[in-house]
């Protein structure tokens, strides 16, 4: 391999998450639980349960008002701020780089809490992916990207996820699919008006890129983070009381 390729593929490595075994979370900050996360391991759509789905969001901005890179920079360091309301993303400290574990708190219908979290598997100037741990609602992962196209800069988010388990295919299938799309709709618009475009229109593109469920795959509900979540959450009153109980007796 010639010098110049080789410092390439270097530079392209820095922008991969190193091979982790299980999640490690070194700080929880205020207003999360970070349950569900530390010691998970990463899943692609390979270890998911339901119909495998390639889901694009596009938003496209006028070229002049913002490039693909300042579009992914201000994405990366803000990416929170885009996100819809009762939905928390919690980035690390460094910000979107690889390998960094961010947490999350979401809701779920009926008002019921999830936590759960991702990590940056890959991230660069023009793009950065997000792959899920055991339990979230779906194994897979989100790009988002940015691209130049003639007079617009198109802004993307995709997902190639299936459902984790039995029970969050059936919510899929119920609703939960319109609501991820609103989510993803919502916050393409946020970024959309952060570079002065209210009411940006959102093209949606659903793809089944595979009908099967994996029947083998049913286990995973035992990690699901939605019941956990509800779990940590009915526990919260015995949680507090023990906690009183523990300082009335060291007082």
């Amino acid at each position: 391999m010639s010098e110049p390729l080789e410092q390439a593929a270097a530079r392209d490595a820095n922008n991969w998450a190193k091979l982790v075994s299980r999640l490690n979370v070194s700080e929880v900050p205020a207003g999360a639980t970070g349950i569900n996360v530390a010691g998970k391991r990463l899943t692609s759509p390979i270890q998911g349960f339901g119909k495998m789905w390639q889901k694009t969001y596009q938003a496209r901005l006028p070229r002049e008002r913002v490039s693909a890179v300042d579009l992914i920079s201000t994405w990366k360091q803000q990416f929170p701020d885009f996100w819809p309301e009762g939905n928390h993303f919690y980035a690390p400290l460094t910000g979107i780089a690889p390998g960094e574990v961010a947490l999350i708190e979401g809701t779920l219908p009926g008002k019921l809490k999830l936590s759960t979290g991702v990590m940056v598997l890959y991230a660069d100037e023009e793009s950065f992916t997000l792959i899920t741990p055991e339990g979230h609602l779906f194994a897979g992962w989100i790009t988002f990207s940015a691209s130049e196209q003639e007079a617009e800069t198109v802004a993307q988010v995709q997902v190639l996820m299936r459902a984790s388990d039995p029970i969050l295919e059936l919510g899929l299938t119920l609703g939960g699919h319109r609501q991820e799309d609103r989510f993803w709709a919502t916050t393409l618009g946020n970024l959309a008006t952060r570079f002065g475009i209210a009411d940006a229109a959102v093209e949606t593109t659903v793809v089944c890129v595979d009908k099967r469920r994996q029947w083998r795959r049913w286990t995973n509900v035992w990690q699901s983070a939605a019941i956990r979540s509800t779990l940590y959450t009915i526990a919260s009153p015995f949680r507090l009381v023990s906690v009183r109980l523990r300082r009335a007796r060291s007082s």
